[in-house]
């Protein structure tokens, strides 16, 4: 199935060798690592409310249980709505950061290589 393709070159799943590779340039290096440690941050921060509801079930149950409008728990406002907003939230502020740091490294680097690298994607 794969040989029939002619119009590029195959590489078969597993013959690259990741040693081979060339290492990263020293912004995206950087870039990755602050990447790395936003998205570590965040994690960590959304792991933790999540962990969270079930301690309020189970050390604040009269609380937890109690019903807001509709019959909808505290419990199960936390769970649904508000890790969804918070989702949503992480994302957005996670891809700000993401655009700020390539801004900030964009302009570090010197006009020619950024002709350069313009060259080569287009």
């Amino acid at each position: 199935m794969a040989h029939e393709y002619s119009e590029y070159a195959y590489v078969e799943a597993g013959t690259i060798d990741v040693s081979e590779l060339e290492p990263l340039d020293p912004t995206t290096e950087k870039i990755m690592k602050d990447e790395f440690s936003t998205g570590f941050k965040l994690s960590l921060f959304y792991y933790v409310f999540i962990f969270f509801i079930p301690i309020l079930n189970w050390f604040a149950s009269d609380f937890a249980f109690s019903r807001m409008w509709g019959g909808m728990t505290y419990s199960w406002f936390l769970t649904s709505i508000v890790a969804m907003a918070m989702a949503f939230i992480i994302a957005y502020i996670h891809t700000s950061l993401y655009e700020k740091r390539l801004e900030k490294y964009d302009q570090s680097t010197p006009s020619s290589m950024k002709e350069d690298e313009r060259r080569k994607l287009g």
